[in-house]
């Protein structure tokens, strides 16, 4: 993989650090501005907002510019933004600085995948993604206990600086890294806005809300989860939420394995596999082994989604992926609301701390439903089963019918796909590094 990747994961981990941050520092932050910790807690809202509002808005903004010099800019907003949360004088301030953060986010994460997807040959783009994310998901093993403990030593405006100085050295990592990446030939909002014509697209943004917010109906209550029902110290919980992390970061690479070697049995399966644990993690949460145990299954399976459904979606969008892309963290948000929600709905009925991972695994279900749904459209449309990606990645349609012209010496004789288009790969005139 190109040293390309690696900067965009650096940025990625310090958006990860400060997005998820900020609910272990919630006590600092409200006894330094003097406002009570749920008022604080408006501040995760603020960010989640600013992520919804941003993706499109941002996206729309850089339709047809370069996307090298999109992601250092993107990088430096990002960057600016905490340097405001850091220095802001009382919390409406900052809630409002917590929402100008949170504006890059999807737009970069948008654009970041398929600069990603640009940057190696078709049949490793799922583990391309994949690398991008690894700084999501290390942010969680190291920069979210990291931040944690120093924002309890030195003060939660540390944490943000040092945030700061990380978001900073990704851009400049973007900067020097990363090889030009011109606009595809067709490009702007209207052509970005085409994609979302496809029935495939938005079926695989419907699993994204409705399959991950069973991931997020669990992870939303596992700290009372931890401490009510397993037994954890107070202490305790954030090693095992590293745990948590660990497994995340194990499924961000299987997934983007597998990904790339059969993309809609990835997202089928791993869906499927999630809720199996969710289901199960309200049985093993009665002793503390198995809790553990089950939470690093949890963030594995959850996670191993994370690069399968971000290269669907690419894919889906054919030539004008960018904005479908940053859709996704949309997606992503609306799917830890929704999780949240309906978890919060079993506490409010008293059905106890272990109904949030049943919820999960109900939602985690319909996701797999979905999946299952939208696959077995495409393969009905296609009039053949549904290719690897590692084939879909090379075809001009992965899921289209053979090309007029394209013959077989039998039923059973496989085709070579034919050469892509420029404007149906994931970014036209992209540049492969191998």
């Amino acid at each position: 993989m190109p040293l390309a990747l690696v900067a965009l994961a650096v940025t990625a981990f310090a958006i990860g650090t400060t997005e998820f941050a900020a609910m272990g520092l919630l006590p600092q932050v409200a006894g330094d501005l003097d406002v009570s910790i749920p008022q604080a807690g408006w501040l995760i809202s603020a960010y989640a907002l600013g992520v919804v509002i941003g993706a499109p808005l941002l996206t729309a903004f850089a339709a047809g510019r370069p996307r090298k010099a999109v992601l250092v800019a993107l990088a430096g907003f990002f960057a600016a933004g905490n340097l405001l949360c850091a220095l802001a004088p009382d919390f409406w301030t900052l809630a409002a600085a917590r929402l100008v953060t949170g504006l890059p986010h999807g737009a970069f994460f948008g654009a970041g995948a398929v600069a990603a997807a640009e940057l190696v040959a078709p049949d490793r783009r799922a583990r391309a993604v994949a690398v991008m994310f690894s700084g999501l998901t290390l942010a969680n093993v190291v920069g979210v206990p990291g931040a944690t403990l120093l924002g309890q030593h030195l003060g939660w405006r540390a944490t943000m600086l040092v945030v700061v100085v990380i978001g900073a050295a990704g851009a400049v990592a973007i900067a020097r890294l990363v090889p030009a990446l011109p606009s595809p030939a067709q490009s702007g909002l209207r052509h970005e806005l085409r994609a979302f014509r496809s029935g495939q697209l938005w079926l695989a943004l419907a699993t994204v809300v409705f399959g991950c917010g069973g991931f997020f109906a669990c992870y939303s209550y596992i700290t009372p989860l931890l401490t009510e029902v397993s037994g954890f110290a107070t202490g305790s919980v954030t090693l095992v939420l590293a745990l948590f992390g660990v497994g995340m970061t194990i499924g961000n690479v299987i997934g983007g394995y597998a990904a790339d070697r059969a993309l809609r049995p990835t997202v089928c399966v791993a869906f499927l596999l999630l809720a199996a644990v969710l289901a199960l993690f309200a049985v093993t949460a009665r002793a503390q082994w198995s809790a553990a145990a089950t939470v690093v299954l949890v963030g594995l399976f959850g996670f191993a989604i994370v690069p399968a459904v971000q290269t669907l979606v690419m894919r889906e969008a054919r030539g004008a992926p960018t904005l479908a892309s940053a859709t996704v963290q949309g997606a992503f948000n609306l799917a830890n609301a929704q999780g949240a929600y309906f978890g919060g709905l079993a506490l409010d009925a008293g059905l106890g701390w272990t109904s949030p991972p049943l919820v999960g695994s109900g939602l985690a279900a319909s996701g797999a439903v979905i999946a299952v749904a939208a696959w077995a459209a495409a393969r009905r449309g296609a009039g053949a089963p549904d290719l690897p990606s590692t084939v879909a990645g090379a075809g001009p349609t992965p899921d289209a019918a053979p090309t007029a012209g394209s013959t077989s010496a039998s039923a059973s004789t496989a085709v070579p796909a034919p050469a892509p288009a420029p404007d149906d790969r994931i970014g036209a005139g992209s540049t492969t590094l191998r």
